[in-house]
């Protein structure tokens, strides 16, 4: 079977490999090369091929399922049903609510309903398309103002529509000399991995399954997946196979427990890939978000008070609403200082696709409106963009206004102030301007150059209606795990003598998403150690939990964790060299053995939110991003080319500057995406644009240069002073885009993404 190998990491002769160095990922020359196995990639001699049989309808009941068709098809070896789950019929990340496979009902398109294994995929799919299922259609719930508020909507779970609402309450005045209102939406955004959702389960000797997936959280997918197979979580294995992107989409299963039936029915290990319009029905989404706010403020535009409705539609099923919903709310007025607030966050079930995490979660949402707010209050106030926020900017000592103290570096106003005081781009080109064409288009050359106009050369103008727009917007993040949860990781550390040197090996059960993480934990062992030669082994449940590849966490807590082993490692090894005064190090492993030691660290505890007034410390570390986006819009075909991004972040320790440089262009151009094009097409609960022909993503063309300002400004709580620095820029890189194109066009613009038919003028 081909699965991704141990991973040495030993430097090249003669360069820095250790924190603050960029060492280059161990895994890069595999990955642009072609070689890298990733987990659609999976073989094994004898394997069999999974399909699904998924929904139609966003809502209906299942009279009956026959799958005698299927069955009766020449190389198949088993079609299963719910009746065929052999334990739990229910699992999910926070709330057991989502069904292995349909019961009774489907709840949204594209829930799994059946499952088949032959031995040739397409046999698996045809197999797959013969099962007869009854359903009786029924009325989808799809509004989500109306399933959040209206008693006479139908109930899309038996408990009600409503997943959670968490308000926030600070003070008592609500008046003052500046008021603007606005009503804000962000549609569904897609994390569109390019590696689709698979793996391969192998039935094993002692009645388990080995299961290799690409999954974000080894650990929370055994905890719901030994279950629903009827077996003890030791004999349900997970190893990570290479992860073709995640941002979130990976938290929830996917193929996981229906693999590992299929598997354990036949006694074949069996293979299951998702081509990529089912992975569009095969993950959880961007929570789509319809939001009042209301911002009052003195003359001279400092904030008295911040009034909001946020909400999000969770689709069919809870996923991750609940952390969700509790983002929104306690980081819903931003990084600025309000003494008066009041917060409605609600979270609601659907029949529209299930949401659950992407990058930002839940902040992201919240901070295209009150971003939007700041725009609006500094119009108001007479006062320039960056100006509004400067003055209402949060710093150490401030609270959030869930009254959680910034206790930790949190320079704002400065990060705006060098934002702002960077270069702008030239000046957008012009009708008639000179125009030279190396590349041989062929263009006339009287003209501008159209590969620098919106639309490019398939544009039909020559520039006429071009503006040019510049935009700023400003993020809050929290990092790590909140509210509460008990969040760590585990890190194993080895040191022994293999070939004359000592060697160090890490082993955790973190998944590498495409991040750097494997790079960085090998560069805490050097720091650490003092040791060039370390190998990380690949993630897998025979250590205990790392947690989730998400919220930014992994550098800190498994970070945290890896250096801590090494720690103990060293005191250890400092004993038996004092011991042994006379021998080198490798001579002291070779007489006295390897020196082995696992720590588990967790960061400082965070609390639930109060449920009445939300106030509480729920969050570990905060981290702020502020971007300026410089756009020229084409007003007449509605057009637009992103000229510049340009971003301050401050990330507290830089472990990796390459690989943290990539972060924030990653996260920058998913910002870009949901601002201008990124959104999953959803008309009474029915997805229209399952594909990347139809879902649009930035491409390089799409993507402009950046200018990054990285600032270091050590958080004393976290390893290194550290801060998490994965998300951030997805929050503030939207509204930067999205008042950039107001700047531009003179438009309101209350919704993102932008569409052509948003800005061209009549």
């Amino acid at each position: 079977m081909t699965r991704p190998s141990t991973t040495d990491t030993q430097r090249p002769s003669g360069r820095p490999s250790g924190i603050g160095e960029s060492v280059p990922r161990p895994d890069g020359r595999l990955k642009v090369s072609g070689e890298f196995a990733y987990s659609s990639d999976l073989w094994l001699e004898g394997m069999l091929w999974g399909a699904t049989l998924r929904s139609p309808h966003p809502s209906a009941w299942i009279r009956s399922i026959d799958v005698g068709p299927a069955l009766a098809m020449p190389g198949v070896f088993a079609v299963l049903s719910h009746e065929d789950v052999p334990g739990e019929r229910f699992y999910g990340l926070e709330h057991r609510d989502q069904p292995v496979l349909a019961v009774d009902q489907v709840r949204y398109q594209g829930e799994p309903v059946a499952i088949v294994a032959a031995d040739h995929p397409e046999t698996a799919r045809r197999a797959a398309a013969a099962i007869v299922v009854d359903y009786e259609v029924r009325p989808a719930v799809t509004d989500p103002r109306r399933a959040a508020f209206d008693p006479s909507c139908p109930a899309v779970h038996p408990g009600g529509n409503l997943v959670r609402h968490q308000p926030v309450r600070v003070g008592s005045t609500f008046a003052a000399e500046v008021v603007v209102t606005g009503e804000y939406e962000v549609g569904m955004q897609d994390q569109a991995f390019l590696g689709p959702e698979s793996g391969l389960a192998v039935p094993a000797e002692d009645g388990g399954v080995d299961l290799f997936v690409a999954t974000q959280w080894l650990h929370v997918d055994q905890g719901q997946v030994a279950p629903c197979l009827g077996l003890p979580p030791e004999k349900v294995r997970l190893a990570l196979a290479g992860v073709g992107g995640a941002f979130g989409a990976r938290e929830d299963l996917s193929m996981q427990v229906h693999a590992s039936m299929l598997a354990l029915r036949t006694g074949r290990p069996v293979k299951m890939v998702y081509g990529r319009e089912e992975s569009f029905f095969g993950h959880v989404h961007r929570h789509p978000a319809r939001m009042r706010y209301e911002h009052g403020a003195t003359a001279d535009g400092r904030l008295v008070y911040v009034r909001a409705e946020i909400l999000l539609d969770g689709g069919a099923y809870c996923s991750s609403t609940l952390a969700v919903v509790g983002n929104a709310a306690s980081l819903g007025v931003g990084p600025y200082e309000v003494d008066n607030v009041w917060i409605d966050a609600y979270g609601v079930y659907t029949n529209n696709p299930p949401c659950g995490a992407m990058r930002g979660f839940g902040a992201v949402q919240a901070c295209y409106a009150y971003e939007s707010q700041m725009d609006r209050l500094a119009a108001a106030c007479g006062l320039c963009p960056v100006e509004i926020r400067v003055r209402n900017a949060v710093s150490q000592g401030s609270r959030l206004a869930t009254g959680q103290l910034i206790d930790s570096p949190a320079p704002l106003a400065e990060m705006l102030t060098e934002l702002a005081a960077m270069p702008l781009p030239p000046d957008a080109p012009t009708t008639g301007a000179p125009f030279t064409d190396p590349a041989g288009t062929g263009m006339d050359a009287a003209g501008p150059d159209l590969r620098l106009l919106p639309g490019g050369v398939a544009q039909a103008t020559r520039g006429e209606g071009v503006r040019r727009g510049v935009g700023y917007g400003v993020g809050i993040k929290n990092i790590c795990f909140s509210e509460g949860f008990d969040d760590y990781s585990t890190a194993r550390v080895r040191v022994e003598a293999a070939g004359g040197e000592p060697h160090v090996l890490v082993r955790t059960a973190a998944a590498e998403v495409g991040q750097g993480l494997v790079t960085v934990q090998a560069q805490i062992a050097r720091t650490e150690l003092g040791v060039e030669r370390v190998t990380v082994a690949p993630a897998d449940t025979g250590v205990g939990s790392a947690g989730s590849s998400s919220a930014s966490r992994q550098s800190y807590v498994t970070g945290g964790a890896v250096r801590a082993a090494c720690v103990a490692v060293r005191e250890r090894l400092g004993a038996l060299r004092a011991a042994h005064p006379e021998l080198s190090l490798v001579e002291v492993l070779e007489r006295c053995g390897p020196v082995e030691e696992t720590r588990e660290f967790r960061h400082r505890p965070t609390f639930p939110m109060d449920p009445v007034t939300g106030q509480g410390n729920s969050h570990t570390q905060l981290a702020l991003c502020v971007h300026r986006a410089v756009v020229d819009v084409d007003v007449d075909l509605g057009l637009v080319r992103v000229v510049e991004l340009a971003a301050v972040q401050d990330v507290g320790r830089i472990l990796n500057p390459l690989a943290l440089e990539g972060q924030i262009h990653g996260g920058s151009a998913q910002g870009l995406g949901l601002a201008l094009m990124e959104e999953i097409q959803v008309r009474e609960g029915r997805v229209l644009n399952p594909s990347f022909t139809d879902y649009l993503i930035p491409t390089i063309l799409d993507m402009p240069p950046m200018r990054l300002s990285i600032l270091e400004n050590p958080d004393p709580h976290a390893p290194y002073g550290l801060r998490g620095a994965g998300e951030p820029p997805t929050l503030s890189s939207t509204p930067a885009v999205a008042a950039a194109v107001r700047a531009a066009t003179g438009l309101d613009l209350p919704r993102v993404p932008i569409r052509p038919e948003d800005i061209a003028l009549v």
